[in-house]
């Protein structure tokens, strides 16, 4: 699948220190090839339509939509601020 960033995500990245950020390239890596990838346990999200999330790490989570055979990406960042702003 191909990968567009919001410019929302394109913030919250920079907000990324280098760690989170490896582990975040990982996760992109394996949405791309496979969104059924086990870590990333993507599932949809209560309360907001066709938004669905991902997991980076115990802490870090991407929210993202899927459009056509394209994977939106809308925000990254820690479990609880990313979630309430998806």
């Amino acid at each position: 699948m191909n990968i567009a960033r919001t410019v929302r995500f394109q913030k919250a990245w920079k907000e990324l220190n280098e760690g989170e950020k490896e582990l975040a390239k990982k996760a992109l890596r394996n949405m791309a090839s496979d969104l059924r990838y086990p870590a990333l346990r993507v599932k949809k999200m209560k309360g907001a339509e066709g938004i669905w999330e991902a997991r980076v790490s115990q802490t870090l989570r991407i929210t993202f939509q899927i459009q056509g055979g394209t994977i939106i990406l809308r925000n990254i960042g820690r479990h609880d601020e990313t979630l309430e702003r998806p």
